[in-house]
């Protein structure tokens, strides 16, 4: 078990802070997701667990040693920027090989992990953007880790290759501590553990996503039939589904039940309401 934490760190840029004495401790192997609007200082908090930037005050701490100033507990930090730092005017496969040669890795495995035998000998500078973010991603995974810092790893991915970015990352958080921050809140329910939402440069929020509770349940349906026939309380509404509000999951499973033994074959069934939409909006949710 690996142990990070923050004690009263703040830092920032030419003497002026951004984070603001931030405190946490993460001593679970799982996937922290990192939330905050625009500006809120997610990546200031990225690039100063990394050790990029020196805390003005306060601790950054790995299994108890201090990130700033011990280099071999950088070595078992892996960070990926929300910036594509892949050289333009090498070939993928050559760029994999820059790294692992100076890093460590197999850059023919890291390739096929994410599907790139494809890109192999195209320049950089010729890749969509996507595909410059799948080399980039491809080289984070060139030599394991502890601790994984991925500052928007699936922003510019279609849908099939972030899940199986998510489904590696899934596998990693098994027996590591990764931070993930994402734009997308569905996806960060979904492969997140726990939470850390960073608000005007400090914590606004930590802790486990299970324990965020929306006040509002509302399901969606599709289904073969007008469903509100069977349910009346169920309207037809938002991207045609037919929506109903209910207290809890259990309540909605019900209904399900109810509609599939009245006849109805169900083709979807959502929740369309997240938690962590009232909670990044600063509405009101019941912890």
């Amino acid at each position: 078990m690996h142990t990070l934490e923050l004690v009263n760190a703040s830092s920032g840029y030419n003497g002026k802070p951004v984070l603001h004495n931030i405190s946490f401790k993460a001593e679970e192997s799982a996937i922290y997701v990192v939330l905050g609007p625009n500006g809120a200082g997610k990546t200031t908090l990225f690039r100063t667990i990394a050790g990029i930037l020196e805390p003005y005050s306060g601790e950054v701490l790995f299994d108890g040693k201090n990130i700033t100033n011990t280099k071999e507990v950088r070595k078992r930090i892996n960070y990926l920027s929300h910036y594509n730092a892949i050289p333009e005017e090498m070939t993928v496969y050559g760029s994999l090989k820059f790294y692992a040669d100076i890093e460590g890795g197999n850059q023919d495995e890291v390739l096929a992990l994410l599907n790139l035998e494809e890109l192999r000998d195209k320049k950089v500078s010729d890749l969509s953007q996507g595909q410059k973010k799948r080399v980039s991603i491809a080289k984070v995974f060139l030599r394991e880790r502890d601790l994984y810092l991925l500052d928007e790893p699936t922003s510019n991915l279609d849908p099939g290759v972030s899940k199986e970015i998510r489904d590696i990352l899934l596998r990693l958080a098994k027996d590591k501590i990764v931070l993930y921050s994402s734009h997308n809140l569905y996806e960060a329910r979904d492969v997140g553990t726990n939470l850390i939402l960073v608000r005007d440069g400090t914590i606004a929020y930590y802790g486990r996503i299970s324990n965020i509770k929306s006040k509002e349940y509302r399901v969606g349906f599709r289904a073969s039939q007008d469903v509100s026939k069977i349910i009346p309380t169920a309207k037809l509404g938002e991207g045609g589904y037919y929506v109903l509000s209910v207290s809890t999951p259990e309540e909605a499973g019900l209904a399900l039940k109810k509609l599939v033994e009245g006849g109805v074959l169900v083709t979807e069934m959502r929740q369309l309401d997240n938690p962590l939409q009232d909670l990044f909006e600063n509405r009101s949710t019941q912890k």
